[in-house]
């Protein structure tokens, strides 16, 4: 009994150096191929250097102990317990950043056991269908500050209402004796239409005369740098 349990534990998978370094060296090829995959479909918006560059390190890793574990369920364990005290706290900054984070660990695992054309397989049909979802993109949402004096409240709104009829909707109001400050919410495309009718949205808001300042920005999910 004691034999088998020593047998069941024991390493069983022999690689010769020649098949380690395939497994790594593959793993970082195609770890490449993610980074090259996630320059394109980041451009245009928070793309970060360090965090691409550790998508690559990130499949060589897996790679290196998918290529240690192999069949070994004591060694399985013992890295399931080391990992499972590290905590990770990098913020995510985009959805599709969880996305390339699983993606590489699983073509680590992948070329880690020696199963390439699964890797290279997935990897090229996942980076299609990137390609094709990352031409959907969200409508962000904008966001009208503007602080005035509070005898001018009801002609901000009348303006506000005549150049985005129903489509702003009201945040924030903050009023104190003397000052409002009132926050709509809108979409690019709303904005997008309106300035084809009044090219000029804040200088239209101005003219109402005590405006202390007017503030278009865009609100969103991402967490910045």
């Amino acid at each position: 009994m004691r034999e088998k349990m020593f047998n069941l534990f024991a390493n069983s998978r022999d690689l010769s150096w020649e098949q380690i370094f395939l497994n790594i060296f593959t793993a970082m090829l195609i770890g490449f191929f993610i980074f090259i995959s996630y320059a394109i479909s980041h451009r245009g918006t928070i793309y970060s250097k360090k965090f691409n560059a550790s998508l690559v390190i990130l499949t060589v890793l897996t790679a290196t102990v998918m290529t240690v574990i192999g069949n070994n369920i004591a060694l399985s364990l013992g890295m399931v317990g080391a990992l499972s005290i590290v905590r990770f706290r990098t913020a995510i900054k985009d959805s599709r950043d969880t996305v390339y984070i699983f993606w590489t660990i699983i073509v680590g695992i992948c070329c880690g056991v020696g199963d390439y054309t699964v890797a290279g397989i997935g990897s090229a049909i996942t980076f299609f269908v990137i390609l094709i979802l990352g031409c959907i993109k969200n409508d962000s949402r904008m966001l009208i500050i503007i602080r005035a004096a509070r005898s001018k409240q009801s002609a901000i709104k009348a303006q506000i209402y005549k150049i985005f009829q129903t489509k702003a909707v009201m945040r924030v109001e903050n009023t104190t004796e003397e000052t409002v400050e009132l926050i709509y919410e809108i979409t690019q495309k709303t904005l997008r239409n309106a300035e084809k009718h009044t090219p000029n949205i804040t200088e239209s808001i101005y003219a109402l005369e005590n405006i202390e300042y007017v503030n278009i920005v865009m609100q969103n999910d991402d967490v910045a740098n």
